[in-house]
């Protein structure tokens, strides 16, 4: 059996759980999450806890037991406490910063990179080289981050760019030799 999907998911107060078939709808003070996951997987609420169960021990259910109760528990999560990801902008000019809804981003170019906001999605911009994109949806806030960060990704040699801020850059050498 998978370890993680024998866990059980402890629905914390507050957070309200409807599970009708494969559809698990799961409403807190961050927001409402709705995902339908695979019809073999067995999603049961019973004592405050969700359990997901698999029919059978063929290799495709054992890959789906771990990931459908990742999931789920992603989403209890996410609209009590939400996730967020950090992004670092390194090199001399390059800054962000907050404009109503939306984030204003010098990378460099000829033009500024605006970035909206999205209804779940919530961008704030601590410091000028810092931005905090943060939502209750894991896979929603990390797509953003991905999509921010591809506006100027970093570089190897100076390691100017945006980057996530736990990401180590691989630096590079430059020409060697320059100037015989």
């Amino acid at each position: 059996m998978s370890r993680i999907g024998r866990k059980p998911i402890a629905v914390p107060a507050g957070v309200e759980v409807k599970i009708e078939g494969s559809t698990v709808t799961v409403k807190g003070p961050k927001g409402t999450l709705t995902k339908s996951f695979h019809p073999d997987m067995k999603i049961a609420m019973e004592n405050g806890e969700i359990t997901v169960t698999r029919p059978s021990d063929n290799k495709e259910h054992r890959s789906l037991h771990g990931l459908t109760r990742t999931l789920v528990s992603n989403m209890v999560v996410g609209v009590t406490e939400g996730f967020q990801k950090e992004l670092e902008i390194n090199g001399v000019g390059y800054r962000a910063a907050k404009q109503g809804t939306s984030a204003n981003l010098t990378l460099g170019f000829s033009h500024p990179v605006i970035i909206e906001e999205t209804e779940d999605i919530k961008i704030d911009v601590p410091a000028p080289n810092k931005i905090v994109i943060s939502g209750p949806d894991k896979q929603k806030v990390g797509q953003f981050a991905a999509e921010v960060r591809e506006k100027r990704p970093p570089e190897p040699y100076k390691g100017k760019g945006i980057k996530y801020v736990d990401e180590v850059i691989i630096r590079k050498e430059g020409k060697a030799g320059k100037g015989k």
